[in-house]
């Protein structure tokens, strides 16, 4: 018997910090059209965020972390560790499908209070939707169905939506703050998500912030760019400079915000055993593009559509600072979080893996590809909706205006049949330093770069590389082959539930 206790004791010793203290809170946060570059611990010559920096230099920072190339399909992939095209959200303005089984839902099921904060976007967050938050797993949420600028109109708990006065991002992170406290009483482990509405255009800016950008070159002057008018929601032309101010103003907010929940964490004694998880949405849009070492936009596969910040603050599980050059993605969130929980992933396919080896400093290459997809949707698509119309229109206001409305409505179709033009549209799969990218733009056909050594996607080594091609070409056919098998309903019965293990 002593033998047996010695050895526990031996074996409790050797476990990692994280797994010797209680489950830990949990804090996912979401910058909305935050591209890699636009960062100060990334080398940005103009844009401050100091916090952000912080959690860089103290944290585990992931230089290669992506998300898919619009806001939609992203929220998708954090909620359920699977590509949005796997369940019909294939742009903003698609709705995820009332079976699909979330994080949220796994981590209660393992305890945990949860709440969401800020912009939903993957169905409306009325008390009537099938996909509000809460149907989703969430048991408090103050959320928008799209986007928001100042003084933004938010839902609590599905109710009528109302103005909260202020910057958003502040707004948000004091909410979340109320709440966290409140959990904190109640000594059980929380989730929390904050999707924020900055930097998203149309851009705004509180005078302070603003004024720390009003030195920026003239050069930028001379450009203009497209965007929304923020008085008529119309689309406008304004001097690039002048848009590049207000947009890193809230990108100076949004990180100011950061590091005033950062502060409330200290402050209540949360700090230590609390996961803080920063990341962007997708690329940089054009209305925020100045220079960059990368190709595309918001919106392309390219490394500026997909590649976004990542750095996770965890000082019980990473006592040490460290960057990491492993490729991750959004998807792989999901089945992270479970493991950490200790509760099982959902029985269904997933594309996301488990980074708790990468956490704790054990992985050195990804052991799967990640895989982007741009689903080449038909304009006069008259299938089936999955969901009734009337309960996937919005009710939250936004700036922007949209077929006449100010509010946005969602949809979410039945597919039905898999075609050959189904395969189509742009995607690539990423496998250790090669990405292959297929129809990426016009008439790009297919491309091949090496990473590591081409960063900017200037080189085409597909002429040269034929084997390579073939082999991640099949590779990313047989991946397309699951997802559009996921899309016609494959993985959940009729009572919709999982139809067999992973």
């Amino acid at each position: 018997m002593r033998r047996i206790g010695f050895l526990l004791i031996l074996l409790i010793l050797q476990l990692p910090a994280w797994a010797k203290q209680p489950l830990p809170n949990i804090i996912l946060l979401m910058g909305d059209d935050h591209g890699w570059e636009e960062t100060g611990y990334n080398g940005h010559p103009y844009v401050q965020t100091p916090f952000l920096d912080e959690m860089a230099a103290s944290g585990l920072r992931l230089d290669h972390f992506y998300a898919h190339p619009t806001c939609s399909p992203t929220r998708g992939s954090v909620l359920t560790g699977r590509h949005p095209n796997r369940y019909g959200i294939f742009r903003p303005g698609y709705s995820i499908r009332p079976e699909e089984v979330t994080l949220a839902q796994r981590l209660k099921e393992a305890g945990y209070a949860t709440a969401h904060f800020g912009k939903w976007h993957v169905g409306p967050v009325k008390a009537t939707s099938p996909t509000n938050p809460g149907a989703m797993g969430y048991d408090h949420w103050l959320s928008h169905d799209n986007f928001f600028e100042m003084d933004p109109v938010l839902s609590l708990n599905g109710a009528p939506p109302e103005k909260y006065y202020g910057e958003s991002s502040e707004i948000l992170v004091d909410e979340a703050i109320d709440y966290i406290r409140a959990q904190k009483q109640s000594e059980q482990p929380f989730l929390t998500v904050i999707w924020f509405g900055s930097p998203h255009e149309p851009y705004s800016g509180l005078t302070t912030d603003l004024a720390l950008y009003r030195d920026l070159p003239q050069k930028y002057a001379d450009r203009q760019v497209s965007l929304t008018s923020n008085e008529t929601g119309q689309r406008i032309k304004r001097p690039l400079r002048d848009v590049l101010i207000e947009r890193y103003a809230e990108i100076t907010a949004m990180d100011r915000a950061i590091g005033k929940l950062r502060h409330s964490l200290q402050t209540h004694g949360l700090k230590q055993n609390t996961l803080l998880w920063y990341c962007g949405d997708n690329g940089i849009p054009p209305s925020g593009y100045r220079e960059s070492r990368f190709r595309g936009l918001k919106g392309k596969v390219y490394e500026n559509g997909i590649r976004v910040p990542g750095v996770i603050e965890w000082p019980a599980g990473i006592p040490k600072p460290r960057v990491s050059t492993v490729s991750a993605v959004t998807s792989d969130i999901l089945p992270t979080l479970c493991t950490l929980a200790g509760t099982e992933v959902p029985s269904v396919p997933l594309d996301g893996i488990d980074l708790m080896p990468l956490i704790q400093g054990k992985m050195k290459t990804r052991s799967t590809p990640i895989a982007f997809w741009n689903f080449p949707v038909s304009s006069g698509d008259a299938a089936k909706p999955y969901i009734d119309p009337e309960l996937q229109k919005g009710t939250t206001l936004l700036a922007k205006q949209s077929a006449g409305l100010f509010t946005r409505n969602f949809r979410n179709n039945h597919h039905p049949g898999i075609t050959e033009k189904d395969y189509r549209g742009a995607r690539a799969i990423l496998s250790g330093d090669y990405k292959l990218v297929i129809d990426g733009g016009q008439n790009s056909g297919v491309e091949l770069f090496n990473l590591k050594q081409d960063v900017s996607e200037s080189k085409n080594l597909a002429k040269a590389n034929p084997e390579r091609v073939q082999e991640l070409s099949k590779q990313l056919r047989t991946w397309q082959s699951s997802v559009l098998n996921s899309l016609m309903e494959a993985d959940y019965n009729q009572a919709g539930k999982p139809n067999s293990p992973r």
